[in-house]
């Protein structure tokens, strides 16, 4: 039986390959065009190391001059020395060219429906040929039709070949004029993917996902993968946006309380109308300090840069190390 490996490097490339049964992983990355950096091929150098972000394996030998009993803990590996024993995703600290590795696929996806969200945000379903792999939370970079620009949007979905792309609409931008003056069903999009290096890793622990804006699109893609899997662990989704009117996928998000049994929604506006009586002001002003305190858990945070700064900050200001954060900035193109 063929396991699906994903290696993801340093520079935001990911790249997907088979591996044999009770093959090394390292053969089989070579074999597949991947040449990881490699000197005595004995689990003594340490050259080839990185670390099991989600699924199981063994190693054969691991010299503890390799890597440490906290090393180990860590989930870091040689791959010359593993062997996966389920669909596994790694990620190694260098950046892909340094393995000679090739570029993300270039796809051809038809736009197959646009779907207003809200009064600010519209999301793009594109229709492939072939299924796309990749992980969720990472993102395309598609082409603008009629233009020689390129936008990056996260997968607001699992890996198929039907995707869905959460799009705000600016007033004046190269994709949200094309989504609302010109976008038809059949159009042709090119997309370079898959891309970055913010994706779902083993679950563990307590989830807390934070979005700003469309932020929504990458953990609206993880939540799916954790309904597809199975998680037994809570979940919390924090979701902050400036107005009511900007809030959307309001009935996707209350399926997942019927699905992933522990799932909470919190909602946070920070310019609402005097008419919102829900929660208002920053996301950290409703963040469950205490809770954190007495667990420990995995913050993806997807979001502007100001947004994700604060959170870095408050976390830090809170003393909560013992919270793994992992984090996507985007910088919306004004163009």
């Amino acid at each position: 039986m063929n396991h699906k490996v994903a290696f993801s490097f340093a520079d935001g490339k990911t790249l997907f390959f088979p591996v044999q049964a009770n093959e090394i992983l390292l053969d089989a990355a070579l074999r597949n065009g991947i040449n990881i950096p490699l000197d005595c091929r004995e689990g003594v150098c340490g050259t080839c190391q990185g670390r099991c972000e989600s699924g199981d394996y063994s190693q054969d030998y691991v010299d503890e001059e390799a890597l440490s009993s906290l090393d180990l803990a860590q989930r870091k590996m040689l791959t010359c020395q593993t062997r996966v024993t389920s669909d596994a995703t790694f990620y190694f600290d260098f950046a892909s060219s340094l393995c000679n590795a090739a570029k993300p696929a270039q796809r051809l996806g038809k736009v197959c429906e646009v779907q207003p969200v809200s009064d600010s945000t519209a999301i793009v379903y594109l229709q492939l040929d072939q299924p796309l792999d990749f992980l969720p939370g990472q993102y395309a970079r598609l082409s603008i039709p009629g233009t020689a620009h390129q936008r990056s949007y996260s997968f607001a979905n699992r890996p198929g070949n039907r995707l869905q792309f959460l799009i705000r609409l600016l007033p004046d931008g190269v994709m949200s004029n094309y989504v609302r003056e010109r976008c038809q069903v059949g159009d042709e999009l090119l997309l370079e993917a898959p891309l970055g290096a913010f994706y779902l890793r083993q679950v563990a622990r307590p989830l807390v996902l934070v979005a700003g804006g469309t932020g929504l699109s990458a953990l609206l893609g993880m939540l799916d993968e954790l309904v597809a899997r199975g998680c037994e662990q809570p979940v919390h989704l924090y979701y902050g946006v400036r107005s009511a009117a900007d809030l959307c996928e309001a009935e996707r998000i209350k399926a997942y309380a019927e699905t992933l049994p522990g799932f909470r929604y919190t909602e946070v506006l920070s310019d609402p109308s005097p008419q919102w009586t829900g929660k208002r002001g920053y996301l950290t002003d409703h963040f469950e300090v205490a809770e954190l305190r007495d667990t420990t858990a995995d913050m993806y945070v997807c979001g502007p840069p100001p947004m994700v700064e604060s959170i870095k900050q408050w976390r830090q200001d809170q003393g909560l190390e013992c919270v793994q954060l992992y984090y996507e900035k985007f910088t919306e193109s004004n163009i």
